[in-house]
């Protein structure tokens, strides 16, 4: 890094050694945004050896966008935990869903109670899904100002072409950040495949997969979680904005790889190209919808995207809304990959859309569209 790094700090003041017995559960869930986290701790005094042990739990949704003061509690649901990577074990990271005061309603931007109802039914056909979540890191300049790590203060470094995997200290930006996020990863148990540096200088990406169902959505937002977490320690802020730099400048994308049994099976290249594709093909503008907000400043046709408003696809082709890789047709069978999904996702809406347009008809895909539009209403 050519800047230097700020409010760097041990995340453990006081050790945690043998004599205590108690397990501290950090509660996470997606606010009212749709697009960041909260969390808080809550003490245990036992062991947590399953899912059972954790207990609902309320917040202020008031403070969250997600109530109004009238009405304010809402409830965590826990769903998944696993290792908590800044505390460690026996501490854990709880991801929760989110329920209105009925303990039935879900809350405003709570995605996975649906997409966990898309992933049931599929389940025969195995979904397996791998995102590569794209993000930039961001500095302060002043008290407000924010702009990409390592460029010049209000300025513009090299253009693209030398950042891409790039190593070397005029090129690269954020790696210390990138690998602490892929160790930390690894050490919670995340299906984690891999980082690189991307095109934009300061830009990179983190792979979640190979991940079957649900377990894409929640791997992918606890990695996010994890992300988020790390850039307080640095002094960086985390962005998935589309296209954060206007410009001669790449966006962020979250391209979803996805396959199933057929695609897997033999002559899956064929019922790609003969049947995936012109479904969706004729889903095109209805799954946009579902893809990211802004993601129309991202597929512009420049930039390695498509066009928002025209559907393409070509083997191994990194300007196409479908790219199927050149490894399917050799091997006449494996995945294809969704190059319009935009950095800011909701995971859960689009791995749900892709496998109810793949292989439920599209039963569900105006009902996720409508719970997109409910949630986004104001209070």
């Amino acid at each position: 890094m050519t800047e230097t790094v700020e409010h760097l700090r041990d995340f453990n003041y006081y050790k945690l050694n043998s004599d205590i017995k108690n397990v501290l559960a950090e509660y996470i869930w997606i606010d009212g945004t749709g697009e960041r986290m909260r969390s808080k701790t809550k003490v245990y005094k036992g062991p947590i050896t399953q899912l059972s042990d954790l207990e609902w739990w309320t917040y202020d949704g008031s403070s969250t966008e997600q109530a109004n003061t009238k009405w304010s509690e809402i409830y965590l649901k826990p769903v998944v935990y696993v290792k908590d990577p800044f505390r460690g074990s026996p501490h854990v990271l709880v991801l929760c869903e989110t329920y209105l005061p009925d303990k039935k309603t879900p809350a405003r931007y709570n995605f996975r109670f649906i997409a966990n109802e898309i992933m049931e039914k599929a389940k025969d056909f195995k979904p397996w899904f791998g995102i590569e979540q794209e993000y930039f890191l961001l500095k302060r300049t002043g008290t407000t100002h924010i702009w990409p790590l390592g460029w010049p203060t209000g300025g513009f470094p090299y253009p693209q072409g030398r950042y891409y995997c790039s190593i070397g200290e005029r090129n690269n930006f954020g790696r210390a950040l990138a690998e602490a996020h892929l160790r930390a990863c690894l050490n919670a148990g995340l299906k984690i495949a891999g980082i690189n540096a991307e095109v934009a200088p300061s830009q990179w990406e983190f792979q979640i997969g190979i991940a079957e169902g649900i377990e894409i959505g929640d791997h992918l937002w606890l990695a996010r979680y994890i992300l988020e977490r790390l850039g307080e320690e640095f002094g960086i802020d985390i962005n998935y904005d589309p296209k954060p730099i206007l410009g001669d400048w790449n966006g962020s994308g979250a391209h979803t790889n996805y396959s199933d049994i057929k695609t897997r099976g033999p002559g899956g290249y064929r019922y790609i190209v003969d049947t995936l594709i012109p479904i969706l093909q004729s889903t095109h503008q209805e799954v946009l919808k579902l893809y990211g907000a802004n993601n129309e400043q991202r597929l512009t046709g420049h930039h390695e995207t498509s066009s928002y408003d025209t559907f393409s696809w070509g083997d191994g082709s990194r300007g196409g809304s479908i790219r199927v890789p050149v490894i399917t047709k050799e091997l006449g069978a494996g995945y294809l990959e969704d190059r319009r999904p935009a950095a800011n996702i909701d995971p859960y809406l689009v791995s749900a859309v892709v496998v109810d347009v793949a292989l439920l008809n599209s039963t569900y895909v105006n009902q996720l569209k409508q719970l997109l539009v409910d949630s986004a209403k104001q209070l």
